[in-house]
């Protein structure tokens, strides 16, 4: 549980009488903490959710991995997300809604975040399976938040985001026995990391850390771990794989991204962007197959058998390392 010193920084950062434990939310990943809902006695709000990592002395992943490379980024991913509430969150409008931070602390081995309780802020609900209204919703949130860090330097957080980057997966890429997307694993990295448009990705926009209101037509973003540098099809090819089975990922491609590129030309006229949006979107467009590729190269090495390996991720992969050889 929290200890009494964390307890009492929440008290004075909410200006309440006294906090009580009502629900825990989730375990994080690899047994490094929980996330818990808190209510509150006096003070501006009813309740508050909490991010509370306590480093183990070993880590235990869930599938196998246990390696100190594994430790360090995990510890890293949590001073990128504080650093993220800290210095940049400030900047998300209700475009791209993300939670209000009230608090940070952070010591060697462990952090405390503070938050609002976005089921309280009118984002409620959490889904497994999604229609069309809920996918627009939140390719509109990764419009906006690629627009609003379009260009922008990500300091402090990891200079390239996601949580399957290449160079935080060594373990990953040498238990990959696809020899040929082995291969092809630096140029597809490069391929994305030289994007001339770079904007903030937020590194793992999967449906589970999406909050939808009740009508599903607004969404807000948590868990902002693996949030840095990137090309924004990072973030769209990885949010529709993990929404869509095999069939309707080839079926809904085109639609999908029709409808994000919608949203991302309206955000940053919104923001009064002088970028040549024709040319932005052609860079991202032939980039959405590498970044998908780059995501298959992650999990063919990762989990050989998870379900988002199927025929047709196979054929884009295929599809993809052909054009480079080309190239």
């Amino acid at each position: 549980m929290i200890n009494e010193e964390f307890e009492k920084r929440i008290r004075t950062a909410m200006s309440a009488e006294d906090v009580s434990h009502t629900e825990d939310i989730q375990s994080l990943w690899s047994g490094y903490g929980k996330i818990r809902r808190y209510a509150l006695k006096g003070g501006m709000h009813d309740s508050v959710v909490i991010k509370h990592v306590k480093l183990p002395d070993r880590a235990h992943h869930p599938r196998g991995w246990n390696t100190d490379i594994s430790h360090q980024r995990k510890i890293k991913s949590y001073h990128v997300e504080s650093a993220f509430y800290r210095d940049f969150a400030g900047q998300c409008n209700d475009s791209c809604r993300v939670a209000e931070c009230y608090a940070l602390d952070e010591s060697d081995d462990e952090f405390l975040m503070v938050f609002e309780d976005l089921d309280a802020s009118g984002f409620p609900v959490r889904e497994t399976e999604i229609g069309f209204v809920e996918m627009k919703a939140c390719l509109e949130w990764l419009a906006n938040f690629h627009a609003t860090f379009m260009g922008c330097a990500p300091d402090g957080l990891w200079d390239v985001g996601t949580y399957w980057h290449l160079e935080t997966r060594p373990d990953e890429l040498a238990a990959l026995d696809d020899t040929e997307l082995k291969e092809a694993a630096s140029q597809l990295d490069k391929s994305l990391r030289e994007a001339r448009y770079q904007s903030f990705v937020h590194g793992d926009a999967k449906l589970a850390n999406f909050c939808f209101s009740q009508d599903g037509n607004k969404v807000a973003a948590v868990d902002f771990q693996y949030v840095g540098g990137g090309c924004g099809m990072k973030d769209v090819a990885y949010f529709i794989g993990s929404c869509l089975h095999e069939e309707d990922c080839e079926r809904y491609e085109g639609v999908l991204l029709d409808a994000y590129f919608l949203y991302l030309h309206e955000a940053l006229k919104a923001r009064a962007s002088t970028i040549d949006f024709q040319d932005l979107e052609q860079e991202w467009r032939d980039l959405y197959p590498v970044a998908w590729t780059d995501f298959h190269r992650f999990v063919k090495g990762w989990s050989p058998g998870h379900w988002k390996i199927h025929g047709y991720s196979e054929r884009l992969a295929r599809e993809v390392i052909s054009d480079l050889h080309n190239l």
